[in-house]
């Protein structure tokens, strides 16, 4: 499957990708990271490991052996902040791979939807969607990212995305609310 933005996927030949997800719950990170990420990354979600007792240092163990390893990794978990996101660029620097964040503005009344429609521990409580958003910044190039894409799921079963503007170019168009 080819690579979201249309970039070709060199496996083994080109540096590799710290692709860092960044949204609400119920955004379509998870969605988006299998059907265009887990082809080509080793897939790291705080998900997977509920019951670690420090997830951000098993989180961040996976990360560094799978680009110690020389292969590229997806960070799919919300990430709202700085706070989650520089040690991941961080990471990426350390072992000279490439930085790729993916935005999914918020829309919370699809993400409470599509939350909603999730059986068991997937569904996540109401108050942790909202704390989220509370913490939810979007990212800029300025935070150390090599590439941003801002990701929208299509309406037809897809997604769409396209690169973050640069700072100061069609600022204003109202697409960082959070109505989406």
């Amino acid at each position: 499957m080819p690579h979201p933005d249309g970039q070709p996927v060199w496996y083994g030949v080109d540096r590799p990708e710290v692709a860092v997800l960044i949204g609400l719950q119920g955004s379509g990170k998870s969605t988006f990271c299998r059907r265009y990420l887990a082809a080509s990354h080793v897939v790291v979600s705080k998900d997977a490991f509920p019951h670690a007792r420090h997830r951000q240092r098993r989180q961040m163990r996976l990360v560094e052996e799978a680009l110690a390893g020389g292969r590229s990794v997806a960070v799919d978990n919300t990430n709202p902040s700085p706070a989650e996101w520089q040690p991941l660029v961080g990471a990426a620097r350390q072992y000279g791979a490439t930085t790729v964040g993916y935005w999914f503005p918020p829309d919370v009344p699809a993400a409470l939807a599509r939350n909603a429609a999730r059986q068991g521990r997937a569904r996540v409580p109401e108050v942790g969607i909202f704390a989220t958003l509370k913490r939810l910044r979007r990212p800029q190039p300025t935070d150390g990212f090599d590439r941003l894409y801002e990701v929208r799921i299509d309406g037809r079963g897809g997604f769409t995305v396209e690169p973050v503007p640069e700072p100061g170019a069609a600022e204003g168009d109202g697409r960082d609310t959070a109505t989406g």
